[in-house]
């Protein structure tokens, strides 16, 4: 799959940190409980991919799963786009960032929670950065692109 914002993975390593560059380039996942933005509440924001800037997650769209990792019930619209995944023996649907393909973490479906669409977004802190300013949801990554 392409994507907008194409660097190489030289590129992604001269901006990334390696625990970024292993989650988001790699397909990694931090340890539950350690990411900054999983105690993370608030009222308003934007998540941004920590790799590309890109607007992912509106800070309304949080909430508290007890899971470890941040928990969105929703992303903001054509932000997200999800893959089959059936790494390790499993089939879970992974969750990437739709401007430069960065693995953000996997979304679940049916798990009960009391949330507008019934999902998680189960996604590695450090694949997001936070913007206190609901702005960034409004443009697009135009600036990132490279």
């Amino acid at each position: 799959m392409t994507y907008p914002d194409q660097r190489s993975d030289t590129e992604w390593q001269a901006v990334l940190n390696k625990e970024q560059f292993r989650i988001l380039r790699q397909k990694g996942t931090e340890a539950p409980g350690s990411g900054t933005y999983d105690k993370h509440y608030p009222e308003e924001g934007v998540y941004t991919c920590a790799g590309c800037h890109a607007p992912l997650y509106k800070a309304n769209h949080k909430f508290k799963s007890g899971c470890g990792w941040p928990a969105y019930f929703d992303s903001i619209p054509g932000a997200v786009k999800r893959h089959e995944d059936r790494a390790f023996g499993m089939l879970r649907t992974e969750i990437v960032c739709s401007n430069c393909g960065g693995h953000l973490g996997h979304v679940f479906k049916g798990e009960g929670y009391s949330t507008p669409t019934d999902e998680r977004h189960c996604v590695n802190s450090v694949s997001l950065k936070f913007s206190p300013d609901d702005k960034a949801a409004a443009g697009d990554a135009k600036e990132s692109k490279v």
